[in-house]
């Protein structure tokens, strides 16, 4: 099963008990690209401040300073990012 998730172009990471399988790998460069725009992001900035002064939220920051809904990367609405996120996809 795993081979044919391979042969679909999917990431596919063992660990001891799952598979995680992914369409999309971030690399560091294109990550540390999209935490620099999270922070020009109007709607992304409310939830820092919400997330700095201690109100629950469903966004988390995580260890390397990448917003996170439900341990998925907040995309910041710049066209450029979404468009190089569809060209991978």
């Amino acid at each position: 099963m795993i081979e044919e998730f391979r042969d679909l172009s999917l990431v596919c990471e063992q660990t001891t008990r799952s598979v995680k399988v992914g369409m999309l790998r971030l690399t560091n460069d294109f990550l540390e690209e999209v935490v620099e725009k999270q922070k020009t992001d109007a709607r992304l900035m409310k939830f820092k401040t919400l997330i700095e002064q201690g109100k629950k939220v469903d966004i988390e920051i995580d260890v390397n300073g990448v917003m996170r809904y439900r341990g998925r990367v907040c995309v910041p609405d710049v066209p450029e990012l979404k468009r190089m996120i569809l060209e991978e996809g």
